[in-house]
């Protein structure tokens, strides 16, 4: 009598092709959800990038509105032009290289963080500027981009630190998943706002 294997062979190669076609659907699970995530870091890295102009354009606006003292007006002025300067010349691009080198604009953008806390860190000051209406707005102007700033900057490196970690997978990295793309970096500023309450 003869035995039948047909129905063990069918068994194995039906477990293979479940298991191959499991695979390939998490492959693509994988690599659409690491699409995504680059796609997110992207635009979380031009809301940033709009912000850091707008905190800029406010503090200049503060710097040449004339309710500054003189010497905080020209070291205000300073910090938020060469915070503009290195945003035109590196800018925070969404589609720049994710792994791109910001030093300068990090430098840039810290440096008018502390600027604005030296200028602003007085609350009598803040309150003097609170007293003329035009000072009011500025403030107002100044405290919102700086608060949009700050969130943005969280976004942005919690996007990128959730790209990190899907990249750091090992089927990630061993099946080549990202490509050719960098690896997405944060950014790293001293975005600590002055506080512009006046109490």
């Amino acid at each position: 009598m003869a035995v039948d294997v047909t129905p063990d062979w069918v068994a194995v190669v039906l477990a293979v092709v479940v298991v191959l076609v499991a695979l390939a659907w998490y492959l693509t699970w994988s690599a659409g959800r690491l699409d995504r995530l680059h796609h997110r870091v992207q635009g979380a890295r031009g809301a940033l990038g709009n912000q850091l102009l707008r905190r800029a354009a406010a503090a200049a606006d503060l710097a040449s509105s004339g309710v500054l003292d003189p010497a905080s007006s020209v070291l205000l002025a300073a910090a938020a032009g060469e915070a503009l300067e290195a945003a035109e010349e590196e800018g925070l691009d969404p589609q720049a290289p994710l792994d791109r080198d910001l030093a300068r604009r990090e430098a840039a953008e810290s440096d008018l963080s502390r600027v604005l806390r030296a200028t602003l860190g007085d609350p009598d000051v803040v309150r003097t500027l609170r007293a003329d209406p035009v000072g009011t707005d500025l403030l107002d102007a100044l405290d919102a981009a700086c608060l949009r700033v700050v969130l943005a900057r969280r976004f942005h490196n919690d996007a990128v630190w959730q790209a990190q970690r899907v990249r750091g997978k090992r089927v990630v990295r061993w099946t080549r998943l990202a490509g050719r793309a960098p690896m997405p970096q944060t950014v790293e500023i001293d975005d600590e706002p002055p506080d512009l309450s006046g109490v």
